[in-house]
């Protein structure tokens, strides 16, 4: 009987010629910038094994970072173990902010603005999925806002969240809302992925956006983009004041915050005289 036995040679190729997998790692820098960018998003200290069950890092790995970013003023260790932002973070923080014309400009005319509403005003920016407050100027009256410099909010709670992604292209800020959009405090920010992306362009054209107590009761915001030479929206400015006053005098508020963002964009040279 012929018995047709396969070469043993070519299969042992074959099983050598599968690629290993490759093994990838994360630089020292890299963690430590996750360690910090987790702290900051969740605006809470925390201690070493949370952080690192956040971050997906080995908890020696984790402490070691934490250790060393201790020593150079980056972080500080508080009483009971946790850590948070350290001081030296505070000082290239006000370092940036005097290299940049746009915010000394922009504050200018918040606080012009604030003086002609006799409300509060503040500067917003876009961090990825979130809109942060970037500066702000306490309106004369009795009435507060809780958000203060730093705070981020879901960007479909707020008027300045949809100005921020109204210059991007249809797909890409529907893509945007569709994995970032959030129920608000009060329920009543939309969700709905496809009205939020045409609320936004539809605003941004229009360069107005207006909430009513979306994010908190009672609490509406008129803001306006601010938009650089290539048209995109770097930065809103906003009027934060009480739901009557919006519902009584719109059209006062938007003409204003209307104003002071086309005299930003003028007078960077942003937009024509």
């Amino acid at each position: 009987m012929n018995v047709n036995v396969k070469p043993k040679g070519p299969r042992v190729a074959a099983i050598r010629a599968v690629p290993a997998a490759r093994r990838t790692r994360v630089s020292g820098m890299d963690r430590a910038l996750q360690v910090l960018d987790h702290l900051r998003e969740t605006d809470a200290p925390a201690g070493g094994y949370a952080i690192a069950k956040a971050i997906g890092a080995p908890l020696s790995t984790t402490y070691l970072i934490i250790d060393e970013l201790v020593e150079r003023q980056l972080l500080i260790r508080r009483g009971n173990g946790s850590v948070w932002l350290g001081p030296r973070l505070y000082h290239f923080g006000l370092a940036y902010a005097r290299s940049l014309d746009f915010l000394g400009e922009a504050s200018h005319q918040m606080h012009e603005l604030c003086r002609a509403v006799g409300e509060t005003v503040q500067i917003c920016g876009r961090d990825g999925d979130h809109m942060v407050v970037l500066a702000m100027a306490d309106g004369p009256g009795h009435f507060r806002v809780m958000s203060e410099v730093g705070t981020r909010v879901p960007l479909n709670w707020t008027a300045s969240g949809r100005l921020l992604v109204g210059h991007l292209p249809d797909s890409e800020r529907l893509a945007i809302f569709k994995h970032s959009a959030k129920a608000s405090p009060t329920k009543r920010a939309e969700t709905n992925p496809k009205a939020l992306a045409e609320l936004s362009r539809k605003a941004f054209a229009e360069r107005l956006s207006i909430q009513i107590s979306e994010t908190d009761f009672l609490v509406s915001c008129v803001a306006s983009p601010i938009c650089d030479l290539s048209g995109a929206c770097v930065a809103t400015i906003s009027v934060v004041l009480p739901e009557h006053k919006v519902v009584a005098r719109t059209a006062f508020y938007a003409e204003a915050v209307r104003a002071a963002s086309e005299g930003i964009e003028r007078n960077l040279g942003w937009r024509g005289r």
